[in-house]
């Protein structure tokens, strides 16, 4: 049973890797229920998580669930010193801490573009978590850890990158790293940067044109009276003076 387990790990792991560009070390975000669920089932999760996903973790948690642990009490005491040996990572409530489930899908955004696993045993947050394409999900269940197989939504939108109707996050990688490499991202920053001057151009012609005077009206012709008749001008041909010599015979 663990090597059929471990199998399909692997090919969930390379089906994040090759669409939604993974990389090792994983960074495993948690929260308190699935400390806890680890205490109950004495699961040593350091030891335990980087053979079962087969790389190198990062294991990691908010400061709002450790705040949602401190508020329950000593139930959950044992769960708080686990999560507390974690990394820390910043979220947008450090000030006014929100509850852990809210916090969690908060740091995943809309395309979990930091590549984070969950680690969790809440259903609200497996709810949203399906909801969000290239999310890995960790759950314990018969005291084994648990990689849940890709939701729905992450193979549409595999699909969906397939049929080229949208760009992969790996795709949009490599077209970043292309653009530094021919320096096109740069210029564009410096156009951006720059303002444009406007070049000098010409006076438009037909602006520079003088005003036309308004026409002075034509006097009107002057009528002839009844029975005066019109005088024509005649003009006379002159005659050609030159006049050619007759020649006689002789």
């Amino acid at each position: 049973m663990k090597i059929k387990r471990q199998k399909k790990a692997k090919k969930t792991i390379s089906f994040y890797k090759y669409n939604f560009n993974f990389r090792q070390p994983f960074q495993i975000l948690m929260d308190g229920t699935f400390c806890q669920a680890a205490l109950k089932n004495k699961i040593q999760i350091k030891e335990q998580m980087p053979k079962y996903l087969m790389g190198e973790v990062q294991l990691c948690t908010t400061n709002c669930a450790l705040k949602e642990l401190e508020t329950l009490g000593n139930e959950l005491y044992g769960a708080k010193i686990i999560l507390q040996k974690f990394q820390v990572r910043k979220c947008a409530h450090f000030k006014s801490p929100v509850p852990a489930s809210e916090c969690l899908l908060s740091m995943l955004e809309e395309t979990n573009p930091h590549h984070y696993f969950v680690a969790t045993q809440d259903r609200v947050v497996t709810a949203g978590l399906k909801k969000i394409p290239g999310v890995p999900l960790l759950y314990i269940i018969l005291n084994t850890i648990v990689l849940d197989k890709p939701c729905q939504t992450s193979q549409d939108y595999v699909q969906a990158v397939q049929l080229g109707e949208l760009v992969s996050p790996a795709q949009q990688q490599s077209i970043c790293s292309l653009k530094e490499e021919q320096g096109i991202s740069q210029r564009d920053r410096e156009r951006r940067g720059k303002k444009r001057k406007r070049k000098q151009s010409n006076p438009n012609p037909l602006s520079c044109l003088k005003k036309k005077k308004k026409g002075v009206p034509t006097p009107p012709l002057k009528k002839t009276e009844e029975g005066e008749k019109t005088k024509r001008s005649r003009h006379r041909k002159r005659k050609d003076t030159t006049t050619v010599p007759v020649v006689t015979n002789t």
